[in-house]
């Protein structure tokens, strides 16, 4: 994304009536626990990391499913 990261775009998007709870995920080749933290404090509710396997992605569907 050439104007903003990841992070601003959850902040972003955070801030807009009715996308408060909406789910987001980063895909991202950064892993450590500091870049976990800066998603979650951006808003971002699962950091998942490169390559993502599909059970992942299948567990993340399934958690996000039983919040709403």
């Amino acid at each position: 994304m050439p104007t903003l990261n990841g992070y601003d775009l959850a902040r972003l998007l955070r801030a807009q009536p009715g996308l408060e709870h909406v789910l987001l995920a980063a895909l991202s080749g950064w892993g450590t626990e500091e870049h976990r933290a800066r998603s979650r404090g951006a808003g971002i509710d699962f950091h998942l990391t490169k390559p993502v396997m599909l059970a992942e992605v299948d567990a993340l569907l399934a958690r996000a499913a039983k919040r709403t």
